[in-house]
C-alpha cells in the first residue's frame, strides 16, 4: 500500500477491482480488457503482496511477454509499486549480452522474460524456476501473433505444474482461447468492457493514393496538435525512411523498428517520453509496452494485417480518461480491412479528406508503371472503392 501511495494511485481501474481478489485467492484467472486499463497492477500488487508474506529465495513469479519494450515496461512498474518491499525484479530478453543477465537472475524474485531469450537461459541452465509459484502472461494474443507459441509450450514443460497461472490479454482468438484452457485450471474470467479500442478514442479515415501518403502524412501533421504523435508503419524500412523524411521536413522524429539496437531503441523510447522527439515512426513492434501518457494521436501509415492489430496500436492513445485521435491512411486495395475494423468497432469509421490537399497529383514518372503497348481505357468493374465526394461513405461494388 505504500508502494501504491507513493505511484500516486487514488483508487483502481475496473479490472483491479475486479482481478486482484482472485488473484489473492491463489486462483487461475484470464484477464480480457483492452490496453491503457492497469492490467499491469492488477497482477503485480497480488504477487507483491504473496511474495513478502512468505519470503525465501529464488525465482518465484515469472512474467511472460513478447517485446522488450513490454517487459520493462512492466518490471518498472513492479519495481514502482514494490520499491518498499526490498524484492528484485529481472529484465530476460534478446539482442543483449547474457552474462549480466545471468549474474542477476542469482538474485532475483520476480523475472520479466520474453520467450526465447528465457528459453536460452533454460537449455544454458542458468536460470532455476523449481520453486516458481505464480506464472503470467502478458499481451498473450500478442505473443501468439507473433510466432512464441511454440516457445511458450517449450516453457511450460520447465515449469513446477503446481503453480498459479494468469493470462492477460486485449483480445482473445481461438488459438489463445485453447492454449488457456490447457494451462488454467479452473479459472476465474475477468472481462472489463469488450475488446474494442476505448471510447475516449476518436477515429478516421484519410483515401489517398499509395504514392501520395507521405505528402497527406507531412499535411495532417501540420493540422495536428502539439502532443505525442505514434506513426505506425508496416516494414522496418518504411519506417526508417519515413522518420528521416519527416526530420528533414523540421519534425522533431526518431524511428524505433526491430533493426535497431536495444541501446539505440531504448534512446528513442527515452527521447519519445521525456517529450524530446515529439513524433515516434515505428512497426508494430511499438505496439506493446510504450505508455506515454501525452500521445495524442496515432497515425496509421499503414493499415495494420488484423482488427486486432489495429486494436493495439491505437491503444497508445486514449489512455486512463484521455481522450485521443486515431488516423489511418487507406488505399482502395484497404477496403476489406477497413470493413473488419468497422465491424469491430461496432460503427462506420468516419472518413475525412483534407481541402487543401492535392488528391490528383501524379505519379512521378521514375515511379509509374510503363503502359503496355495497345493498352487503352476500358469499363472496368471493382469491389469497392473510396468514394472521393467527401461524405463520408465507403461505397461498395462499383462499375467504372
Amino acid at each position: 500500500m505504500a508502494g501504491v501511495s507513493d505511484a500516486g494511485y487514488l483508487s483502481p481501474t475496473p479490472i483491479q477491482a475486479q482481478a486482484i481478489k482472485p488473484i489473492m485467492k491463489h486462483r487461475d484467472v484470464m484477464g480480457l480488457a483492452q490496453t491503457g486499463t492497469g492490467k499491469t497492477a492488477a497482477f503485480a500488487l497480488p504477487i507483491l503482496n504473496r511474495l513478502i508474506a512468505r519470503r525465501q529465495g529464488g525465482i518465484r513469479a515469472l512474467i511472460l511477454a513478447p517485446t522488450r519494450e513490454l517487459a520493462e515496461q512492466i518490471c518498472d512498474e513492479i519495481e514502482t509499486l514494490g520499491q518498499r518491499t526490498r524484492l528484485k525484479g529481472v529484465t530476460v530478453y534478446g539482442g543483449v549480452n547474457i552474462n549480466p543477465q545471468i549474474q542477476k537472475l542469482k538474485r532475483a524474485d520476480i523475472v520479466v522474460a520474453c520467450p526465447g531469450r528465457l528459453l536460452d537461459h533454460i537449455r544454458r541452465q542458468t536460470i532455476d524456476l523449481s520453486r516458481l509459484e505464480v506464472l503470467i502472461l502478458d499481451e498473450a494474443d500478442h505473443m501468439f501473433d507473433m510466432g512464441f507459441l511454440p516457445d511458450i509450450r517449450s516453457i511450460l514443460r520447465h515449469l513446477p505444474k503446481k503453480r498459479q497461472t494468469l493470462l492477460f490479454s486485449a483480445t482473445m482468438p481461438k488459438a489463445i482461447r485453447g492454449l488457456a484452457n490447457t494451462i488454467l485450471q479452473n479459472p476465474v474470467t475477468v472481462q472489463v468492457g469488450n475488446t474494442k479500442p476505448a471510447e475516449t478514442v476518436s477515429h478516421a479515415i484519410y483515401p489517398v493514393a499509395q504514392h501520395l501518403k507521405t505528402d497527406l502524412l507531412i499535411n495532417l501533421l501540420n493540422n495536428t496538435g502539439t502532443g505525442s504523435i505514434l506513426v505506425f508503419t508496416r516494414t522496418k524500412h518504411r519506417a526508417k525512411n519515413l522518420g528521416k523524411k519527416l526530420a528533414v521536413c523540421g519534425y522533431r522524429t526518431t524511428s524505433l523498428q526491430g533493426n535497431l539496437s536495444q541501446k539505440k531503441r531504448q534512446a528513442a523510447l527515452d527521447g519519445f517520453k521525456d517529450g524530446s522527439f515529439q513524433i515516434l515512426v515505428a512497426t508494430d513492434i511499438a505496439a506493446r509496452g510504450i505508455d506515454v501518457s501525452r500521445v495524442s494521436h496515432v497515425i496509421n501509415y499503414d493499415i495494420p494485417s488484423t482488427p486486432e492489430a489495429y486494436i493495439h496500436r491505437i491503444g497508445r492513445t486514449g489512455r486512463a480518461t484521455r481522450t485521443g485521435e486515431a488516423f489511418t491512411l487507406v488505399t482502395d486495395d484497404d477496403r476489406d480491412m477497413v470493413r473488419a475494423i468497422s465491424r469491430i468497432l461496432d460503427s462506420e469509421i468516419e472518413q475525412r479528406r483534407l481541402p487543401t490537399f492535392n488528391y490528383k497529383s501524379a505519379l512521378p514518372p521514375s515511379k509509374a508503371k510503363p503502359r503496355r503497348p495497345g493498352m487503352g481505357k476500358r469499363k472496368t468493374a471493382s469491389r469497392g472503392k473510396f468514394s472521393n465526394k467527401g461524405n463520408g461513405k465507403f461505397t461498395g461494388r462499383s462499375t467504372h
